[in-house]
């Protein structure tokens, strides 16, 4: 079966020079790039090796497994097959490469045994850490990686849209998040939702009625959920969905590689005047941050904005979360990986750039009540945040008989 080139050579291209204009600035001979999204980043698959990239000169893919997929998958112009890392140096010397004397490697994500395992076996290497200019790199997406994140935002309006015709009285949580993961799976939804910090794991996303949507959970998020177990401790649950119920929606579409991340609110029946109005307010703040959203804006600049407007609209206690469980941030950047910089949140000092991808998400959580907000994915223009998720952002009402 012939497997199609998944990203052109045009597009990694000028993705390896970056990377090779970091390392010469680092000064560092070249990088060993392992981890699957930053395989995938630069190489065009995610087929198990070693992607040598030099400071200077053509990179070098030493595949373990499976080469034949990894030549058919990958636009580079050097594979070679791997028996074992111990070849590696020998491999990259005879494609007429220096071996490396100082290496990168993504310390962010590689296991103190594997970090170990490679000190025992390029004794003579200095390894030092490649991540963050790996994850500023990735942080601008070109045309080609927008394009790709337009067609999942609008494959995540159309699962969101379908939502009203799957909800109904008295099923449980999970039989809904099912009905809706059939949709999105039946739109070419890939399955995984890839995120890079560590014991970080994610299914599609939080779907949750009610008071179990402001459950709180272990994750870097405002909202938790009971989940069906303790051993995944968020997400749906067995909960039956009661009439007056609020159901929130909080889903990643993830089409060939790039993710989409939006937020939804349903009620059953007609909400409370109380949370149609938080949920105006933070649709308000949404209004009032996209025109923030442009290049050379502080990821930190657009936090302590959200956080003045909830203390003038007296949301603050409810913001991101209730009590010791509120996060410190309402948004992140979002690509081949759910949380990719920039991050926006307190403090943080990185300067927005054309062609950033964001999830906005500020929300309001209210204790055995339920939860309100929205979430869209972003492109960072000029003009300020352009908008790629577009279902209906008001609370949808769905007939509770």
């Amino acid at each position: 079966m012939d497997l199609p080139i998944s990203t052109p050579l045009s597009e990694i291209t000028p993705r390896i020079a970056h990377l090779q204009a970091s390392l010469n600035q680092m000064g560092l001979d070249g990088a060993m790039i392992l981890q699957n999204t930053d395989l995938f980043y630069f190489s065009g698959t995610i087929q198990q090796g070693h992607l040598y990239i030099p400071a200077e000169g053509e990179p070098v893919f030493m595949v373990h497994k499976n080469f034949e997929r990894a030549r058919m998958e990958s636009p580079l112009g050097t594979l070679i097959k791997l028996d074992s890392p111990k070849s590696v140096m020998d491999l990259i010397q005879k494609n007429g490469l220096k071996p490396p004397t100082i290496m990168g490697m993504e310390l962010d994500v590689m296991p103190a045994s594997t970090y170990f395992y490679y000190k025992k076996i390029f004794p003579h290497v200095e390894i030092q850490d490649i991540s963050g200019p790996i994850r500023k790199i990735r942080a601008i997406k070109s045309a080609y990686e927008v394009d790709l994140i337009r067609k999942a935002a609008a494959l995540s309006d159309e699962v969101t849209e379908m939502m009203p015709s799957l909800l109904k009285v008295g099923m449980t949580e999970v039989d809904l998040a099912g009905r809706v993961e059939a949709e999105a799976r039946r739109r070419g939804h890939q399955g995984l939702v890839r995120m890079r910090m560590w014991g970080a794991e994610m299914f599609y996303g939080h779907l949750m009625a009610g008071p179990s949507a402001a459950v709180p959970s272990c994750i870097p998020s405002p909202t938790g959920g009971p989940s069906v177990s303790p051993a995944v401790a968020q997400g749906p649950g067995f909960r039956k969905i009661q009439p007056g119920d609020l159901v929130l929606l909080d889903y990643v579409f993830a089409w060939k590689g790039y993710l989409a991340d939006s937020t939804r609110i349903f009620s059953l029946g007609e909400p409370s005047p109380e949370m149609v109005a938080a949920h105006t307010a933070i649709l308000e703040m949404q209004a009032r941050l996209k025109p923030m959203g442009k290049p050379g804006a502080l990821a930190g600049d657009l936090y302590q904005e959200a956080m003045a407007f909830a203390s003038q609209r007296g949301i603050s206690e409810n913001f991101m979360g209730a009590g010791e469980n509120r996060v410190r941030f309402i948004g992140h950047g979002v690509g081949l990986e759910l949380d990719e910089l920039p991050v926006i949140a307190q403090g943080q000092r990185m300067a927005l750039e054309a062609g950033m991808t964001i999830a906005l998400e500020p929300k309001m959580i209210f204790p055995d009540v339920g939860v309100v907000g929205i979430e869209n994915t972003h492109l960072v223009t000029p003009d300020g945040f352009e908008q790629l998720t577009h279902a209906e952002e008001s609370i949808v009402c769905v007939p509770a008989g």
